[in-house]
């Protein structure tokens, strides 16, 4: 596709939708826009926007769908694919501007809330009201909802709770071409034709621009109980999971985590944790209610369940205080990982049940071709991020050789009944890897559906296919 450089003319008609204080074309102040969290890689727009309206998105796309100008939505920046990186130029939208929550509908538990509301800002002020959404990133303090609903981003406690997909009910998007739709009707069941919402979660911004999010609500649990389960191998940790849902008991959180990485987040974020001799994994499970004997109940069958995994050590946290260390260690995993060496992350997801044969063909896959791997996740799910460290491998392996070992790591995730990302989309940097899992049908329908909604390809081009 040849697209078209923005001209002294169409800047001057972008000035005029929005206003002049925002847009931003001085390379300095773009830099911030050049990149996201994938890697350290940087793509300059031309131009950024940031947009106040639904109207002023849709005259933004009708001129650069008229010019062919590439448009790259972009949220807070955090991803991890490379989905908001504007790798063709032209016009990076920031929906930094769309931060308000609009309507918190306590009669129906429903919000309405734009894009570019943090995460944990809009968790707060629905839990002010005992309600719940529970969709909560890592990055739950600095990411915007509308990059979550475009990435299909999950968190902690989706495992108990569900996925995003099943909290978004409707949405309002400005098309490649102008026009302003809703997606669906503020109801929990839809059944009138194809479901555009659903279609819209987890395109990555290549089909239309979101500018309204209506999301179900649940009552929020009053009570809850958190436990740091500690094991001898990688393996045995995993292998308990599935053996807690067998057991009966649903955890509202499951998260694995491997020695390394609970060492370098001692290092460098600071956190007081006596790390003990001979433990190489550890599960952060935390059981929630409003009922504290069903709750200490279930942590005592989960007890009972570790127990025949060969568990070391179960650690319950006392206080609200040992409980937010505890998940600090977990939240600022990626980030610790990231300061301590050249790394890139991948998000498989497999069947439960197949985590012990995935994170053991993770680490023979790395020591067949030299790269380490510090791996955690969400492992209620069998979703497992695996960050490939650089370490010793030379720079000609890591620029060509580690490709060929990421592909061996997508391939065993597929062999397992799993797929190439759980959460954190595909975007840029794994494209190359979807015809391990995905035929050349899938690709037609994908680029059918592509050219109904984006005929002239402008809207976030170069991602997914």
């Amino acid at each position: 596709m040849a697209y078209n450089k923005i001209t002294e003319d169409i800047l001057a008609s972008i000035k005029s939708i929005v206003g002049t204080d925002f847009v931003i074309t001085a390379k300095g102040d773009l830099e911030k826009y050049s990149h996201d969290e994938t890697e350290d890689l940087h793509y300059y727009p031309e131009v950024v926007v940031k947009p106040k309206s639904p109207e002023e998105v849709s005259a933004l796309m009708q001129l650069c769908n008229k010019h062919l100008i590439p448009v790259t939505p972009r949220g807070a920046g955090t991803g991890l694919s490379g989905g908001a990186l504007p790798v063709m130029g032209g016009l990076l939208m920031a929906m930094e501007r769309f931060n308000k929550v609009l309507v918190i509908d306590e009669q129906n538990l429903q919000a309405i809330v734009e894009p570019g509301v943090v995460t944990e800002e809009f968790m707060d002020q629905v839990a002010a009201k005992g309600f719940l959404y529970p969709v909560d990133p890592a990055s739950k303090g600095s990411c915007f909802i509308g990059g979550n609903v475009s990435h299909g981003s999950g968190g902690p406690r989706v495992v108990k709770y569900g996925t995003i997909r099943e909290y978004i009910l409707n949405l309002e998007v400005v098309l490649p071409s102008g026009e302003i739709i809703w997606t669906g009707a503020n109801t929990l069941k839809y059944a009138a034709g194809y479901n555009l919402t659903q279609l819209m979660i987890g395109s990555e911004g290549t089909l239309g621009i979101i500018t309204k999010i209506v999301v179900k609500l649940i009552p929020r649990p009053t009570l809850d109980a958190l436990m740091l389960a500690s094991f001898n191998s990688n393996e045995a940790a995993c292998a308990a999971v599935s053996a807690i849902f067998r057991a009966g008991i649903i955890p509202s959180a499951l998260e694995f985590m491997e020695r390394r990485g609970v060492e370098w987040v001692i290092e460098h974020d600071g956190v007081a944790f006596d790390l003990r001799d001979g433990i190489e994994a550890f599960l952060l499970i935390e059981v929630d209610g409003t009922n504290q004997d069903v709750i200490f109940a279930d942590c005592e069958k989960i007890n009972q369940v570790l127990e025949a995994f060969d568990c070391k050590e179960v650690l319950f946290a006392d206080t609200s205080a040992q409980k937010e260390e505890l998940w600090r260690i977990r939240r600022t995993m990626a980030v610790s990982v990231k300061s301590n060496s050249v790394y890139k992350e991948e998000d498989t997801v497999v069947p439960r049940a197949s985590l012990p044969q995935l994170i053991k063909g993770i680490k023979e896959i790395g020591h067949k071709y030299g790269f380490e791997s510090v791996c955690y996740g969400h492992a209620g799910d069998g979703n497992l991020h695996v960050n490939i460290i650089k370490g010793k491998m030379s720079n000609e392996d890591w620029n060509n050789r580690l490709k060929d070992g990421i592909s061996e790591i997508f391939e065993l995730t597929v062999s397992l009944g799993g797929t190439l990302s759980g959460e954190h989309g595909i975007g840029l940097v794994q494209k190359s890897f979807m015809p391990i899992k995905y035929t050349e049908t899938h690709f037609e329908l994908w680029r059918g559906i592509k050219q109904v909604f984006d005929k002239n390809g402008i809207l976030n081009p170069g991602k997914i296919f």
